[in-house]
């Protein structure tokens, strides 16, 4: 793949965030006072090979999200696209690159929810993209050791589940993203894939394609739960504190 290969990032930003309680969609939620998305926008935006921006938003609050783009200050050097989401994430992503202009070889898939991914991670699934993989994950070596259980009825949680094996710790790793792709394999997985998703690398797979790991990084964590929102100011006020911004 050529050097002169742009690059454009996705970020399926349509989602509720049930688990973070009532309220704005989980990418609208403010941290440190600025909106999740925008915080994911621009840790996109900060690495010098992105061109093009595409967030796909609630439909309902499409414009909101146009204004929420306008209004925040962001690198002139990138271009920024807003368009309405589907009912599921894989629709979303499948939107967003619809709305991608000829020129673009790299695309990145990026979780709104993902706010504080450091550039170097992105640069680095981009580089491997550009080398020749189809398919690139950011990942990290799991800290915790992971059971298999047969799962309990979802009707009775909190009831106690059988172990089924110990997988071995060494062989796993909790994937984050961006994840970055080919941008014809992406689209062609898409269009040919629809069964046992859980992301977009997956879905290459199921192409019978070679999906490789590089390294993630700590701060690439998911805000998901309360705590997680507790965490993500925490970093963000270090980060002040070092880079006085």
């Amino acid at each position: 793949m050529s050097e002169e290969s742009r690059t454009a990032v996705v970020i399926p930003a349509a989602g509720r965030g049930v688990r973070l309680g009532p309220g704005a969609p989980k990418a609208l939620r403010a941290l440190n006072g600025t909106p999740m998305l925008i915080h994911a926008v621009r840790a996109m935006a900060a690495s010098r090979a992105v061109s093009l921006v595409v967030v796909v938003a609630p439909p309902e609050d499409a414009a909101e999200v146009k204004s929420l783009l306008a209004d925040h200050a962001l690198p002139e050097r990138t271009d920024f696209v807003v368009v309405p989401g589907g009912e599921t994430r894989q629709e979303s992503v499948k939107l967003g690159l619809d709305a991608l202009p000829d020129g673009i070889g790299v695309v990145l898939v990026h979780d709104a929810a993902r706010p504080l991914v450091p550039v170097d991670t992105v640069d680095g699934v981009i580089e491997a993209v550009r080398e020749g993989a189809p398919a690139v994950v950011p990942a990290l070596p799991l800290t915790d050791t992971v059971k298999q259980v047969e799962p309990g009825d979802p009707k009775e949680p909190g009831r106690p589940e059988p172990v089924v094996a110990t997988p071995e710790r060494a062989r796993l790793r909790a994937v984050q993203t961006p994840q970055g792709f080919d941008r014809d394999t992406l689209v062609r997985a898409h269009a040919t894939v629809s069964d046992n998703v859980t992301d977009d690398a997956s879905m290459v797979e199921q192409l019978g394609l070679q999906v490789v790991v590089v390294p993630g990084h700590e701060e690439a964590f998911k805000v998901t739960r309360p705590l997680d929102l507790v965490l993500a100011e925490a970093v963000l006020a270090r980060r002040r504190a070092n880079d006085g911004f």
